[in-house]
């Protein structure tokens, strides 16, 4: 207990001498990377500890063209031990499975073991997931830095292992701050205020789920809002209205995955939505054993773009008759609904990427998950966001535990997709 108090007060003490240390900008990523040497090589836990602590300290006040030429060269300063790798590569021989294991661990980026010794500190796992935000952002404007969030997300996969995840029910009685996150990381549909978080996870027909990981416990990772009904939806608007009709949660038959949200872009690439939806279908079915369908009311981000490039391409997948009704809608008309309802039943279905999987994110994932294409319905999100993104569609996706397997593996291994009778027949044409 001792030795722990007296880390703890070197540590503050390290801390507060990294923020209040006074370098000029060009120093910054220099005395970062110098930092980084010290830590690799200094083989001293409480030393270890002191320096991460610094590193994060001076990282977190540095400007974003600092972080990129801190980025730059630790990607390029913290590669393999080439002396090691060397000397294993000219002793391994087929068959030898020490060697070759040995070989793999000499392969390994120093950045690695310098993101994991890092770690180390308390409160440093937040600290990285918010350093690799930064990273993607400067990735995008340069690609040489896909190394080193490979690095990154190869640890975070292992980090934040679904063995690691605690699922937890939100409602009105959760502490303030974890409340107060919902409403900032709501990316699907806006949040408008306390009195709108109150009806979505107080009301009793309405319900949230998130994942947590213990090292940082007041902060969810991704979140799935529940509506129970008493029928499959066919518009957002109901489900959000301020003063909706409640259903019965003791008669409800339908569960419906309104909102999913990821919360963290530092942890994107580390999948955590398919294990949130089975694990809430089974806590559903354990809570209220009278929910028999277990569908999602989903948006369709990419129609609008794919129908712009379509057009601009002359996409045989657009009708001569879609075409003609698409050159003739002003600035801020919307296609008929029935001709937005085809649109999106070819695009969610017949539009893919070059892997050959569906080419709508959201479709990707649910069908990914092994959900199978139920309904597609116009004017179903007459928002903003909904109308830019797909003048107002929405779609269901149907969680049906006898076939989920079978989509699964059908859409995994063939990119086959699992339709609905009804988005056929839509699809024709």
């Amino acid at each position: 207990m001792a030795q722990q108090s007296f880390l703890s007060e070197i540590l503050a003490r390290v801390a507060g001498a990294g923020r209040s240390r006074s370098e000029a900008p060009a120093d910054v990523p220099a005395r970062l990377i110098s930092l980084c040497h010290s830590l690799i090589h200094d083989r001293s836990e409480a030393a270890g500890l002191m320096i991460s602590r610094q590193i994060l300290d001076i990282y977190a006040a540095a400007k974003s063209d600092t972080q990129a030429t801190f980025f730059s060269a630790l990607s390029q300063e913290f590669g393999p031990d080439d002396d090691a790798l060397s000397a294993i590569i000219r002793s391994w021989k087929p068959g030898n499975i020490e060697v070759a294991r040995a070989l793999h661990f000499a392969a390994e980026p120093q950045t690695q073991e310098l993101i994991r010794t890092i770690n180390r500190v308390p409160g440093a796992t937040a600290e990285l997931v918010a350093m690799r935000a930064d990273l993607l952002t400067h990735a995008k404007r340069n690609p040489k830095l896909g190394g080193l969030d490979a690095d990154f997300q190869h640890l975070f996969a292992s980090w934040f292992n679904r063995g690691f995840l605690e699922m937890r029910q939100i409602d009105w009685s959760t502490p303030a701050q974890i409340l107060e996150k919902i409403i900032t990381y709501e990316a699907v549909h806006e949040i408008a205020d306390w009195d709108d978080l109150r009806q979505r996870v107080g009301d009793p027909d309405r319900m949230l789920f998130a994942f947590f990981h213990p090292a940082m416990p007041d902060d969810p990772l991704i979140f799935v809002e529940v509506a129970l009904l008493s029928e499959v939806p066919k518009a957002i608007g109901p489900i959000l209205a301020s003063e909706h009709e409640q259903t019965d949660p003791e008669t409800a038959t339908v569960a419906t995955f309104y909102s999913i949200s990821n919360c963290h872009v530092g942890l994107r690439g580390v999948s955590f939505g398919n294990f949130l939806i089975k694990q809430v279908v089974a806590e559903l079915q354990k809570l209220r054993p009278n929910l028999k369908t277990f569908v999602t009311l989903s948006p369709v981000p990419g129609l609008r773009r794919w129908v712009v490039q379509s057009l601009e391409s002359g996409d045989p997948l657009l009708s001569a008759t879609e075409k003609a009704a698409l050159q003739a809608l002003g600035e801020d008309e919307r296609p008929h609904d029935d001709i937005a309802a085809k649109l999106a039943a070819k695009f969610l279905t017949r539009a893919k990427r070059a892997s050959g999987t569906a080419a709508d994110p959201v479709a990707h994932f649910h069908l990914g998950n092994g959900a199978t294409l139920l309904g597609v319905h116009p004017s179903a999100d007459l928002s903003l966001r909904g109308l830019g993104n797909s003048w107002g569609v929405m779609v269901n996706y149907l969680y049906d535990g006898n076939a989920i397997e079978q989509n699964h593996e059908a859409y995994a291994s063939n990119y086959d997709i699992s339709v609905s009778p009804s988005v056929i027949a839509m699809n024709k044409g």
